[in-house]
């Protein structure tokens, strides 16, 4: 039986390759690799201002709380950002706040939370349609967590962490227990094409958080893909690595949300999956290879600048990012 990254990367590579909504450039995947090399992003950190790391059970309580609400930009238009920040900074500086102030919310306080509890803590207004829907979503994944911490592990966010016993294979397929995290799509009828962009990135952030250390240590941590979102494959698309046809460019051009599990969507994860994967190939034997986890952090901090964020990206409101 394959893995969960090997099924990530045969599925999306699969799907990639019968796209017919979206298109990988192939003659651009060396040269645009090279010009990769030369872009030295700050290295990789929570931002404490914006992440709370306290001890290793808070810390771990932290971060898995956040990424089990770490969905949301098909929302995100619609949500109260706090001033300066995305939508995900607003979500991890609320979640911060009240670590610091009230400590963190305990396994029985996450399944029993309710949406206007989290509008409560996020500072949204529940008057608000699509905000309210999205309330109602991170109160149903943070009950799901809370069931799972006391169903299982007394709990304990560490004996969550800890199940894992340093694999990201192991820990993606703890977290898939929960419904918002089994990130999978029927694709045609017939191929499931697996993404798992929460559970990786909940791996990631543990081993940035203490360092690759103590609940952060993985041994195979090299095993990750990218972190499939509505991000990267905007960037790959601005790049030119990523070609979408006329009318799918239009459609996001003019804001209209993409559905969830459509194929475009899917096609739309898929390629920009396959095509990292691609970079990263090519990239092998030279003076600095950069894996697939590495390549995703270059591009979401790319995502960030102005020429970036002034063009749309598609938006789909779904759990899985």
């Amino acid at each position: 039986m394959k893995s969960y990254t090997e099924l990530v990367r045969s599925t999306c590579r699969q799907a990639a390759e019968a796209a017919v909504h979206v298109r990988i450039r192939p003659e651009r995947i060396a040269a645009y690799g090279r010009s990769l090399l030369a872009v030295r992003p700050p290295p990789p950190g929570l931002d404490p201002a914006r992440h709370y790391l306290g001890h290793d059970e808070d810390t771990v309580a932290f971060i898995l709380t956040l990424d089990s609400i770490n969905f949301g930009s098909g929302y995100f238009p619609r949500l109260k950002k706090r001033p300066g920040c995305s939508g995900y900074f607003t979500v991890a500086s609320a979640l911060t706040d009240r670590f610091r102030e009230r400590g963190p919310l305990s396994a029985e306080e996450l399944s029993q939370i309710t949406p206007r509890d989290c509008a409560g803590i996020f500072g949204q207004d529940l008057s608000d349609g699509a905000v309210a829907e999205l309330m109602s979503l991170f109160a149903g994944a943070l009950n799901d967590l809370g069931r799972l911490l006391n169903r299982k592990y007394a709990g304990s966010f560490l004996g969550l962490a800890g199940a894992a016993r340093g694999s990201v294979e192991r820990m993606i397929g703890l977290l898939n227990g929960m419904e918002a995290f089994a990130d999978r799509e029927t694709y045609r009828g017939g191929l499931i094409v697996h993404f798992y962009k929460r559970a990786q990135i909940a791996c990631a952030d543990l081993a940035l958080a203490f360092d690759r250390q103590g609940p952060g240590r993985f041994d195979d941590l090299e095993r990750l893909t990218i972190f499939a979102d509505n991000l990267v494959p905007h960037v790959l698309r601005v790049d030119g690595v990523l070609e979408y046809d006329q009318d799918l460019l239009d459609r996001i051009g003019k804001g209209v949300l993409i559905p969830k599990g459509s194929e475009e969507e899917i096609e739309l994860r898929a390629s920009a999956v396959h095509a990292v994967e691609l970079i990263a190939e090519s990239l092998k034997g030279s003076e600095r290879p950069l894996a697939p986890m590495e390549l995703d952090y270059v591009l979401w901090n790319r995502g960030q600048e102005p020429s970036y964020k002034a063009r749309p990206r598609h938006r789909t409101r779904t759990v899985f990012y």
